[in-house]
């Protein structure tokens, strides 16, 4: 096991980490049904722990390129003024403040344009949770020009299929910006609702589906702050639509 992971533990630490899993589950599985008998050889903790260093200790934490919330607005304009689906959907997802795949995967079905909220079932969430996302006037917008060829709200080549995982981040190419992800633009949203408005922690983090780390405050926390949320995310949608705005403002000279 050690001449398996130990050559790449410091180097890919993440690539080292889930091999290790996936051997350990397969052994395990293995054991279960009776091919195997003893120990696991893959098993971290009490095992090769005690041999490799933990891998927080070896691997920097890496974190999303993003693009500070004051250049926001410059962005969006020039993103709403480019053409296509991707462009739209890298709009969609910076003013829900979703996920990628959460995104890509999105129905129709999953639309109340009624109530101006979509509902992301549990299946697709990284939490296990349903979230509903309130619908703001422009990603409402969003979604009305676009066409209804099939069950997914943004479709790739065939109405069957939705946009490519690597769609964003080519509209992100196209744009000039390989500094950036699409995962980024939630830390930029976050350090907006911190720096910029007096919106409530919990807020904030409900709107980027962050699972609360607290068991006991789980446990007693049932709503989802929906009413809170629509009116965040209709003030993140005209921050984002400050660009265009402040070209509608005529100086008059005094």
């Amino acid at each position: 096991m050690l001449k398996t992971v130990e050559p790449i533990w410091g180097a890919k630490p993440e690539t080292a980490s889930r091999l290790r899993g996936r051997i350990e589950a397969v052994l395990d599985w293995a054991r279960a049904r009776g091919f195997r008998h003893g120990e696991n050889p893959a098993r971290w903790r009490g095992h090769l722990d005690k041999l490799l260093p933990a891998r927080r200790k070896i691997a920097r934490v890496k974190h999303h390129a993003a693009l500070p919330c004051a250049e926001i607005p410059a962005f969006m304009s020039e993103l709403r003024a480019r053409a296509g689906v991707s462009a739209r959907a890298l709009e969609f997802a910076i003013l829900t403040t979703t996920r990628t795949g959460e995104t890509l995967n999105a129905r129709w079905s999953e639309i109340d344009t009624a109530s101006k909220i979509w509902t992301i079932p549990a299946e697709r969430m990284k939490a296990g949770r349903a979230h509903r996302v309130p619908l703001s006037m422009r990603a409402l917008q969003i979604l009305e020009g676009l066409p209804r060829e099939g069950d997914f709200v943004f479709i790739g080549a065939h109405a069957d299929r939705p946009l490519s995982n690597m769609s964003l981040l080519s509209t992100l190419r196209r744009m000039g910006r390989d500094d950036l992800t699409a995962h980024g633009f939630r830390s930029t949203f976050r350090d907006w609702c911190a720096d910029w408005t007096t919106y409530e922690r919990d807020v904030a983090e409900m709107a980027l589906a962050h699972a609360i780390k607290d068991q006991s405050e789980a446990a007693y926390r049932r709503g989802d702050v929906l009413e809170k949320r629509r009116a965040l995310m209709s003030d993140w949608a005209k921050y984002c639509d400050l660009a265009s705005l402040d070209a509608n403002v005529v100086a008059l000279r005094g």
